[in-house]
């Protein structure tokens, strides 16, 4: 099986009700944040020499890949490539869009927010591997292919923020099932007629309008911390009966090797 060019030995892990990210993987935020100077700092020379030598930014990111515990195969070097070079900044970066219903706030501290999503198309995919991490590592792998290149346009998608994964529970919310479904968001110029992917395993999928409840928390996503945040945010919903019981989304907004990852949990209202 194609698993999208990674391979995870270790780390952490973290999409609609209908599938967490971690601390083990290169994302598409790594990947966007590549800068010259990390690349002067590695002592690779400048990005004016990529044409030349087309593998240097691979082996650059092997070798971040190898701190977090994953081998980023050779296959990737052109997804990487593609991402790096339409890197324009965080502020190219399309948010999913919403629109803000409520907040709830005890001692100036936001618990969470309540949100209209609209209608939209994200592409999924759906992985199940023998462990949690693998499958996150697998499917954020195979979806930046499908971003970068993979597509039926052949061409840089770009990049929208937060990825989410969807996390399944059994019903006391103490295991996260083997099934998780990696997914992103088209951006708004590709929401009326979304690229195909060649990949036949992410489906583009339209995503029905819903009702959110996201809590912000930081840090690595894994199991453990996922389960936790769950537990946490059905204590401070005042009618958590109201939402969808055994299916959550984890949103990841910063590079998950970061020490302080901005994420959120989001439980969906019942329709």
């Amino acid at each position: 099986m194609d698993r999208g060019g990674c391979q995870m030995n270790g780390g952490g892990g973290g999409g609609p009700v209908d599938g967490g990210g971690g601390g083990g993987m290169i994302t598409l935020e790594d990947l966007e944040s590549f800068s010259e100077d990390q690349m002067s700092d590695s002592g690779n020379g400048s990005l004016e020499d990529d044409e030349e030598d087309p593998d240097r930014l691979l082996h650059y990111w092997q070798d971040v890949a190898r701190g977090h515990q994953v081998e980023v195969a050779n296959e990737m070097a052109e997804p990487i490539q593609q991402l790096s070079t339409n890197n324009n900044g965080r502020s190219n970066r399309e948010h999913v869009p919403f629109n803000l219903l409520s907040r709830k706030e005890k001692c100036g501290e936001l618990l969470y927010e309540k949100r209209h999503y609209k209608m939209g198309h994200w592409a999924c995919i759906t992985m199940r591997e023998e462990t949690y991490e693998q499958s996150i590592c697998y499917g954020f792998m195979r979806i930046m292919r499908y971003i970068c290149q993979q597509n039926s346009l052949g061409s840089y998608l770009g990049m929208s923020l937060p990825i989410v994964t969807v996390v399944r529970t059994d019903e006391n919310h103490s295991t996260i099932a083997q099934e998780v479904t990696v997914a992103y968001y088209l951006p708004a110029e590709h929401q009326a007629q979304p690229p195909q992917p060649h990949d036949s395993n992410i489906i583009i999928e339209i995503w029905p309008a819903a009702v959110v409840y996201a809590r912000p928390f930081s840090g690595p996503t894994n199991e453990l911390t996922i389960v936790d945040q769950i537990t946490t945010m059905a204590e401070l919903l005042e009618s958590p009966g109201l939402c969808v019981n055994d299916s959550f989304i984890v949103a990841g907004y910063t590079n998950p090797a970061h020490s302080q990852r901005q994420n959120e949990i989001w439980f969906l209202e019942r329709r």
